[in-house]
């Protein structure tokens, strides 16, 4: 029974409204959880599109980074003989130089992209780069991940922070009250400051490859439709493009702030071995704390670039099983294809043998062999030879969060963390034979 035209007209809109409806829902949803992470880092100064956002960001960061907590170590100086057991100089002012030093080049490497490249864009998330509408949901869900990262690591180090300044201000006396409270609010102030800056550039860095492990993990779904392998090689040469864009927006991010953490841990290392004093929660605190954070988000980095780089490395092998399950699956046409054609060449020379030895009504059963045709066999094997040229192809270019031709990955990191220990092994033989001498 045919339907007339308005009733199949009337079926339509129904379908597409709620489609419609739906596209627009996910797209203010996606919308206003980027308005959210913009305002937070508008709010620690990263997003210095003008000359006044400029000056309030950099203004923001001399006060409350550097000048705030000079004050406080100078405040703090003055103190009576049997308080000096309670604070090591210092050890505060190594601990105010590198926490400046990580949360400046935070600061300096996030605005410089953001400025240059524009908020969406430097995440991979406008319309030409990012496919929003296939991946709106994937998007939202990691951007909220970033806060929650925020979250776990800023706060437990807050509540840590406030107990040793508590304590400090306990054992160490002020002439009031008012004043220790003072000095307690500004410390903690400043140091949140600072550590939610460093955090930040780098849960930052971990979102934007996270995103990018979106379309990787979308890239084996991919394999599925039936496409021609041309337009697999153009969309994975698209997402190694972007993988080497972040890799040179964040190489100098990446290398500078593993070499100042490295030697803030050695400085450290140095500090607390070669000193002479007996060192406490309270004078030495702040060593620790420190310490804990700058290794926290130096692992976030990491953890993001190999994962980022494990991501682009595994489609390799998801494109080896792809291409072992497609020609496992037309193996039997193939069989049939090349028995055929291995049948006309066997009736071939059985042929030339069947004249001599064989009788009439033999040689016309011959004739019944299905004759040889090469041009199904052809395109098979030229199927065939695409798909082994594509698998080629992604294990000869695997891609990767890359610092100038080192691709990071686990291997790196192990490297890394060997070294490390190395450093560490050196510096503890150093100074405690030197003490002990």
């Amino acid at each position: 029974m045919a339907v007339p035209c308005s009733q199949t007209d009337d079926l339509v809109s129904t379908t597409q409204v709620p489609l419609i409806y739906e596209d627009q829902e996910d797209e203010a949803h996606l919308s206003k959880s980027l308005n959210h992470l913009e305002t937070i880092l508008r709010v620690f100064g990263f997003c210095q599109q003008s000359f006044i956002s400029l000056t309030l960001s950099w203004l923001s960061f001399l006060l409350l980074g550097i000048a705030l907590p000079v004050v406080m170590i100078h405040y703090l100086s003055y103190c009576t003989t049997d308080c000096k057991k309670y604070q090591i100089r210092t050890f505060e002012i190594q601990v105010l130089v590198f926490q400046c030093l990580v949360a400046a080049i935070s600061l300096v490497c996030i605005s410089h992209n953001l400025r240059k490249y524009g908020f969406r864009k430097f995440l991979f998330v406008d319309r030409y780069h990012g496919h929003m509408a296939q991946f709106r949901d994937e998007y939202v869900k990691k951007i909220n991940g970033f806060f929650r990262l925020l979250a776990v690591w800023v706060i437990p180090f807050l509540l840590l922070k406030i107990v040793r300044e508590a304590v400090r201000i306990i054992y160490v006396p002020h002439h009031s009250w008012r004043q220790s409270v003072a000095i307690l609010i500004a410390s903690i102030v400043s140091w949140t400051y600072s550590i939610t800056i460093y955090l930040s550039g780098c849960a930052l860095f971990n979102l934007v490859c996270n995103f990018q492990v979106i379309h990787f993990e979308n890239y084996g779904k991919l394999l599925e439709r039936d496409m021609d392998v041309s337009q697999y090689i153009e969309e994975h040469i698209r997402l190694t493009h972007y993988l080497s864009k972040i890799s040179h927006r964040f190489r100098i991010f990446f290398i500078l702030e593993l070499l100042v953490v490295t030697a803030s841990q050695v400085v450290a290392l140095f500090q607390t071995t070669w000193n002479s004093e007996i060192i406490n929660f309270i004078n030495g605190g702040d060593f620790v704390i420190s310490s804990i954070v700058e290794l926290v988000g130096l692992i976030i980095c990491l953890h993001a670039a190999a994962k980022i780089t494990h991501r682009a490395q595994g489609t390799g092998s998801v494109a080896a099983k792809w291409h072992s399950i497609v020609t496992c699956a037309s193996d039997d046409t193939s069989q049939v294809e090349i028995s055929s054609n291995c049948g006309s060449s066997e009736a071939a020379n059985t042929g030339h043998l069947l004249r001599i030895n064989y009788s009439e009504s033999d040689l016309e059963a011959v004739d019944y062999v299905p004759v040889p045709t090469t041009t199904q066999l052809a395109s098979y094997m030229s199927t065939y030879h695409k798909r082994q040229a594509f698998v080629t192809y992604l294990q000869s270019n695997p891609g990767g969060f890359s610092v100038f031709g080192w691709t990071i990955d686990r291997t790196l990191i192990i490297t890394i963390f060997f070294l490390e220990m190395s450093l560490v092994l050196f510096v503890l033989g150093k100074t405690i034979t030197i003490y002990h001498s």
